[in-house]
């Protein structure tokens, strides 16, 4: 049968890529490879809080090779989609957000965040800012009724607007309008020494992905929660085309007009 056509219909991650990855052991909060691991080194930098390097492996040739038509086909439609999104939605939404953001808490409208994108080449990411501003603040994962979230930033987060000025940063290039999605680079560096969690980045980040269209997103407390995202993104990688990413984005708009329970 004819996986694009399953994909929106499984239940469960184990049942769409069960017959792709062989190689995930869970331990804690981790997800670890059985290929030998690299070390992590940790490169101190002006731009960016860290810096996580690239490490080759071999089993990385075992993702399919996206052919050059579907990379042209996807970075057209990227391009084409974030224009449109960018003149005919954020020429009015950032100045409406911009004044309630503002309105209920002191600091900038935007929150950019370091994270990794292709190949571990870290970037910042642009969001709607939908927590109070706290500078010096060290990283945490948000967690559900967490006290640092605002009330227009739980609206903006549970109906996912507060990822609209990610299309900026895909036409900057950084970004894909799908993907497996970045995370924070102090989150990233928790599992960089995992072969099979650096694989998602073998792609440029989205703004959505196959993961989060399935309800698989925000916080990842246990290690079965992260195995599961990275299967989607495994799976995502390997059939990648401009119809899958049709259905993604339409799914990803469905998830945005009801509301998302795992969003907060």
């Amino acid at each position: 049968m004819n996986p694009f056509l399953t994909t929106f219909n499984r239940t469960t991650p184990e049942r769409i890529t069960r017959q792709d990855n062989s190689e995930y052991l869970s331990s804690g909060n981790h997800v670890f490879s059985t290929t030998a691991q690299p070390q992590l080194q940790t490169i101190n930098s002006t731009a960016y809080p860290l810096v996580l390097p690239w490490v080759v492996d071999p089993q990385f040739d075992e993702l399919t090779q996206a052919g050059w038509l579907t990379t042209t086909s996807k970075r057209v439609m990227d391009i084409t989609g974030a224009l449109l999104v960018t003149i005919f939605v954020l020429s009015w939404l950032v100045p409406i957000l911009g004044v309630l953001i503002l309105w209920e808490s002191e600091g900038p409208i935007f929150f950019m965040q370091p994270r990794s994108g292709r190949r571990g080449r870290p970037f910042y990411c642009m969001k709607f800012r939908t927590m109070y501003n706290r500078p010096q603040s060290t990283f945490e994962q948000t967690r559900q009724q967490d006290s640092r979230i605002t009330r227009v930033g739980a609206f903006l987060r549970k109906t996912n607007l507060d990822e609209m000025p990610q299309f900026i940063n895909v036409l900057m290039g950084d970004m894909s309008l799908v993907g497996p999605r970045p995370h924070a680079l102090q989150h990233d560096a928790q599992h960089w020494d995992s072969s099979a969690y650096r694989k998602r980045y073998w792609v440029k980040p989205g703004i959505t992905g196959l993961a989060q269209a399935r309800g698989n997103r925000g916080e990842t407390q246990r290690g079965f929660m992260m195995e599961h995202r990275i299967r989607y993104d495994h799976f995502y990688i390997k059939r990648q085309s401009v119809s899958l990413d049709v259905k993604i984005c339409l799914a990803t708009l469905g998830v945005m007009l009801k509301g998302d329970k795992n969003a907060w």
